[in-house]
């Protein structure tokens, strides 16, 4: 009963991936779009992010090139196995939100997540999935504002927990030489040692929370120092809500 109701729950939120249309998207994507607009991509510490079994990917978001870039470093070409990516609301209208559910993407309103939603983000985690979580919900292209992630992932990873499914989250840097990026900047990513939500409700959520901004930080300032862009600033304590 589990598989039908895991697929009915994608058929309500997406339409998976498209065996026809993700080859077209990652040849536009991979081979045109970034080589065409960066001069240099660099990728380190890739030995984090685990050959197999779930993953939560938590990568700061500075630009609409990061859901480009996390593919570039992560995605089928290299794990053999895509990034599936929950956006917002927002991110899902018109003709890119018809594109996105081809591609595996899904929405959450975060500010009421749906238990479908979350379920569904389970089931892909229950199935060793690749799931993409930006922290900070929205992009922060003011490097002046510090890292604080929102407390949806590490609710996330507490759920996926309490049904038997321990997921490694892998904080994620990602920078460019610029901001907004600019054309033929450099551009690079950088992974992360993976951490372990061990906390329950609440307060563990802020804990983990508070813990993960510090390692996003630690991942961007490296992948800064790798194309001398200007690091963010150091993230602060974050406060329960």
């Amino acid at each position: 009963m589990e598989p039908r109701a895991s697929l009915s729950r994608e058929h309500r939120l997406c339409n998976g991936i498209s065996p026809w249309l993700a080859p077209v998207a990652m040849v536009v994507t991979q081979d045109l779009a970034l080589p065409g607009y960066f001069a240099g991509i660099t990728v380190l510490d890739r030995h984090h992010l685990p050959a197999s079994g779930p993953v939560l990917l938590a990568p700061t978001h500075r630009s609409r090139w990061d859901s480009l870039l996390l593919p570039h470093a992560a995605g089928r070409r290299i794990s053999g196995r895509d990034c599936r990516f929950m956006v917002t609301l927002d991110e899902m209208q018109g003709m890119q939100g018809w594109l996105l559910r081809r591609l595996g993407c899904f929405a959450v309103d975060q500010s009421r997540p749906s238990m479908t939603t979350l379920r569904f983000a389970v089931d892909l985690l229950k199935a060793s999935q690749q799931l993409v979580v930006f922290p900070e919900g929205r992009i922060k292209r003011d490097d002046q504002t510090p890292i604080q992630p929102q407390q949806g992932l590490a609710r996330l990873a507490q759920l996926a927990a309490g049904q038997g499914v321990r997921v490694p989250v892998v904080p994620v840097g990602l920078a460019y030489q610029h901001r907004p990026a600019r054309w033929r900047d450099r551009a690079a990513v950088c992974f992360g040692a993976p951490l372990t939500v061990l906390g329950r409700g609440r307060d563990g959520a802020s804990a983990f929370s508070l813990e993960l901004a510090g390692a996003m930080e630690a991942c961007e300032r490296r992948a800064c120092g790798a194309i001398a862009a200007r690091p963010a600033l150091a993230s602060q304590p974050i406060e329960s809500t």
